[in-house]
C-alpha cells in the first residue's frame, strides 16, 4: 500500500472538485453545510443520469465491456467518486461523464473527468490518456485531456476549505443565475448596502441581569 502525503489522508468527493471549480461557496454549502436544492437543471440532470446510475456491466456491439456507476478512488490525490460510465477497450479504460446541458471546454466538468482519469490510472495501473464528457444538449462526446497539476491544486483547495470550515462570501455574478442553491446562498446580500452584517460575527454583548 502506498503512503499518502499528509494532506490527502482525508479523501474528498470528486464532485466537490467540480463544485469548487464552479464556485467555492457552492462547494462549501453542499459539502460543508449539507445544503442542496433542486431546480429544473438538476432535475434534468437526474433524468439524464437515470440510465447510467444502475450499477453493472454489459458488452457493446464490439464486445467491449461497459461498466456503469463504477466507484473509483485515488490515494495519491485523496479523492473518491463514481464514474457514470467506464468503457474498457484494448487501449484501456475511459471514463464518460454524462451532462444534460451544453459542454463548456475547460469548464468544471473537465476537472471532474480528469480526476476520474487519475483514479482509473491508479486503480488499474493502465494508461488512460483522456476522459469524455457526453453532452446531452448536442448529443456529442467531447474528449477531455488531463491536467494533473490543476486537479491536485483543486483537491488541496477543497480539502483546505472543508477543514477550515469557513463559508466563502457570496459573489453575485452570472454563475448565480441558474444555480439551484440561490435561495439559501443569498448572493444578492453581497451587493446590498449594510448586508455585510449577515456574514460578520458580532461581538459579545453586555447583558444586564
Amino acid at each position: 500500500m502506498h503512503d499518502r502525503p499528509a494532506d490527502t489522508t482525508i479523501s474528498i468527493p470528486i464532485s466537490a472538485l467540480e463544485h469548487h471549480a464552479y464556485c467555492p461557496r457552492q462547494a462549501a454549502l453542499i459539502h460543508l453545510d449539507g445544503y442542496f436544492e433542486s431546480n429544473i437543471d438538476t432535475v434534468r440532470g437526474d433524468l439524464a443520469h437515470a440510465a447510467v446510475d444502475k450499477a453493472g456491466t454489459r458488452n457493446d456491439r464490439r464486445g467491449h465491456k461497459i461498466w456503469h456507476s463504477l466507484p473509483v478512488w485515488s490515494d495519491t490525490i485523496g479523492v473518491h467518486g463514481v464514474c457514470d460510465t467506464v468503457q474498457f477497450t484494448d487501449d484501456g479504460p475511459t471514463p464518460v461523464e454524462h451532462k444534460s446541458g451544453r459542454y463548456h471546454p475547460g469548464g468544471p466538468a473537465d476537472l471532474q473527468v480528469a480526476a476520474q482519469v487519475i483514479c482509473l490510472r491508479e486503480m488499474f495501473a493502465a494508461p488512460v490518456p483522456h476522459g469524455v464528457v457526453f453532452s446531452g444538449r448536442d448529443r456529442r462526446r467531447h474528449e477531455v485531456l488531463v491536467d494533473e497539476d490543476k486537479v491536485a491544486r483543486t483537491a488541496r483547495a477543497v480539502r483546505a476549505l472543508l477543514q477550515d470550515g469557513v463559508l466563502p462570501p457570496p459573489v453575485n455574478d452570472r454563475r448565480c443565475h441558474r444555480c439551484s442553491l440561490r435561495p439559501g446562498c443569498l448572493p444578492e446580500a453581497a451587493t446590498t448596502p449594510g448586508s455585510a452584517d449577515l456574514f460578520t460575527p458580532r461581538s459579545d454583548g453586555d447583558w444586564l441581569d
